[in-house]
């Protein structure tokens, strides 16, 4: 669900003491896009908001999530908007975020 070894080369690339900003401002973005994507479902945003949201997860070792946002990106540019599981995207990020936490309470407690 969450790719470490990505979220230690984040760690790496933006230095110890800026990580914690990242992950807040990644947490943010990201719910803050998923609100917008609960809102509107229209089929000229869903895509976009989608690869949004992919790119993000990618960036912060998301891996389910971001597999499931690629798949929904996928349908929506195929104009198969209908069957994005909306409802999936949310379940996978509120399970892969508790995840992401527990680990890194894990790594701060080592």
């Amino acid at each position: 669900m969450i790719d470490w070894k990505r979220v230690s080369e984040l760690r790496e690339e933006v230095g110890e003491e800026n990580f914690d900003e990242v992950i807040d401002l990644f947490l943010f973005e990201v719910e803050d896009e998923l609100a917008r994507l609960t809102a509107s479902h229209a089929k000229a945003t869903l895509a976009a908001r989608l690869h949004f949201l992919k790119g993000s997860a990618l960036n912060l070792g998301f891996t389910a999530f971001s597999a499931l946002c690629q798949a929904g990106e996928t349908a929506a540019g195929n104009d198969a908007g209908a069957d994005v599981d909306i409802d999936g995207v949310l379940t996978c990020y509120d399970q892969s975020k508790q995840a992401f936490i527990r680990g890194m309470h894990r790594i701060a407690a080592a």
